[in-house]
């Protein structure tokens, strides 16, 4: 007989705010998201880490919020694409994924902002050959790829 299995209290900084959300300990941090603090903005595609619409920084890192349970957030920063923008005023990568058209449907680009991110932290010099590598995890069916690469190698340069 299975023990029964009950909820557990999760304490992150969300965005900058510390947020408490009660999961069961099978939740997946992008339901926790979703589904209980009402952040929308990172995506559930696949459901299975293979197309990257659901990444978000943990702890500045990207991961794959469909592969990550909740729990493990406990006591960890975690940003979403709502925590990129300052008010008003979008991030740079923001900005240049409008201004470079990265986008057609939009669905994966917070994932693909999140990934590039996470990228330009790690690697900020990254050739355009590193970029395509460095986001080969973040899958656009609308194949905006040399657009997204456009808007990340334009942030590149204003730094």
């Amino acid at each position: 007989m299975y023990a029964e299995q009950t909820a557990v209290q999760v304490t992150l900084r969300l965005n900058g705010t510390l947020q408490t959300v009660e999961v069961e300990p099978w939740t997946p941090l992008l339901d926790a998201l979703r589904e209980r603090l009402h952040r929308t903005g990172t995506k559930k595609g696949c459901d299975h880490g293979q197309c990257g619409a659901c990444t978000v920084h943990l702890d500045g890192r990207a991961v794959l919020a469909c592969l990550t349970l909740a729990i493990r957030a406990d006591g960890h920063e975690v940003t979403t694409i709502e925590g990129m923008s300052r008010g008003d005023s979008l991030h740079p990568l923001q900005t240049a994924f409008v201004e470079h058209d990265g986008f057609q449907c939009g669905y994966c680009t917070p994932g693909q902002i999140m990934s590039a991110s996470a990228l330009l932290e790690e690697n900020p010099d990254a050739s355009a050959a590193e970029i395509r590598e460095g986001m080969s995890g973040n899958l656009c069916r609308c194949a905006a790829y040399p657009n997204i690469v456009a808007a990340i190698r334009a942030v590149q340069g204003a730094r």
